[in-house]
């Protein structure tokens, strides 16, 4: 081969690898980075139930994007009694186990959900990153008392513990709902006795990391029903509580001192935009499509603009489990969980 011969090869191949690096570059913006989601569903449900399947597959559905629903221990029970660190731990295990999260997630999280998925934002050490927080119904501010499901052996065994030792050290480590139940007339107890909502919105013993690691999402959503029997005070969806001592009024989250002062760092998303506050109409967890579709799916969009198909039933003569209740979902969720609460209280 001459030298001429030979150089003449060497620019051919440049040219090629040029070529294709510029095709690389043009192709790129065509393929869009998936974020997947986690759900974790609320108290007394599981990710078995058909409630919480169905959502986390029209979401999928919808967004293209995977979507996982974490279950930790066997779901309904564990969701009842195992205490918030154990739940957090263990869900920050599972998350950082999924390969498919490395690259950063969002989470939705569906009422008493919501208190394992802000623990994992601020408490799961080295953690893959999470995005965006979609939250309906969540529980953030506490709760003043428990609307528990009326007449059966374990409501009412359960209701008397609360009544009688909310803060004591055996409910707080065995009872789940108690680490966020904060009674506006015992401040005291909550302040000596509450295990886990004082941590997690970092009222008394501040921690820095928990503010920036909470403050550091892309964006928050905060979902309330504006009919919601489950949630006392409802508002505690947008971070909106009673004043200490008193059940006299419910303070917008602008107004709490947990805004004001900006223990986790809401107050610092909000005003960089962050922040959405969002009163549906519904009871507690009574999703319509067309709020899911509004609300949540275009945070779990990379970009933001792709609109969500029609949700139309399969055409199969043989109906599949989603198709079954696809006449119901075109008006709400069917959950079977934290939904079964509320109808034994309203009805």
């Amino acid at each position: 081969m001459t030298f001429a011969s030979a150089k003449s090869m060497a620019f051919s191949s440049s040219i090629a690898i040029t070529f294709l690096f510029f095709l690389t570059l043009t192709l790129m913006p065509m393929t869009p980075f998936c974020i997947p989601f986690v759900v974790f569903h609320g108290i007394e449900d599981a990710c078995s139930h058909k409630g919480v399947a169905h959502f986390t597959e029209i979401l999928t559905d919808w967004s293209g994007n995977q979507g996982y629903c974490v279950e930790i221990g066997n779901g309904v029970w564990d969701s009842w009694f195992m205490p918030f660190p154990k739940q957090i731990s263990i869900a920050c295990e599972k998350v950082k186990k999924i390969s498919e999260l490395s690259n950063g997630y969002n989470i939705v999280g569906l009422s008493q959900g919501n208190m394992v998925g802000r623990g994992i934002i601020e408490f799961c050490d080295e953690g893959p990153p999470v995005k965006n927080l979609i939250s309906l119904a969540g529980p953030h501010a506490g709760i003043a008392s428990v609307p528990f499901c009326g007449s059966g052996l374990l409501c009412i065994l359960v209701d008397s513990l609360i009544q009688l030792f909310v803060y004591s050290d055996f409910v707080q480590d065995h009872l789940a709902p108690a680490g966020y139940i904060k009674i506006p007339t015992d401040i005291n107890g909550y302040r000596k006795g509450c295990k886990f909502l004082p941590k997690l919105n970092n009222e008394f013993h501040k921690n820095n990391s928990y503010k920036k690691r909470f403050a550091s999402l892309d964006n928050l959503v905060l979902i309330m029903f504006d009919q919601d029997e489950v949630l006392v005070p409802r508002e505690t969806s947008l971070f909106g509580y009673f004043p200490d001592g008193s059940w006299s009024t419910v303070l917008p989250a602008q107004e709490t001192e947990l805004y004001k002062e900006d223990w986790i760092g809401l107050r610092t998303l909000d005003e960089a935009g962050k922040v959405q506050f969002v009163n549906v109409s519904g009871n507690h967890l009574e999703i319509a499509l067309d709020d899911m579709k509004k609300y949540v799916l275009p945070y779990l969009l990379e970009n933001g603009t792709a609109q969500p198909p029609t949700a139309q039933p399969p055409t199969s003569h043989e109906p599949s489990l989603l198709q079954q209740s696809f006449q119901h979902l075109y008006q709400k969720i069917d959950w079977q969980g934290e939904e079964k609460l509320r109808l034994r209280l309203t009805n």
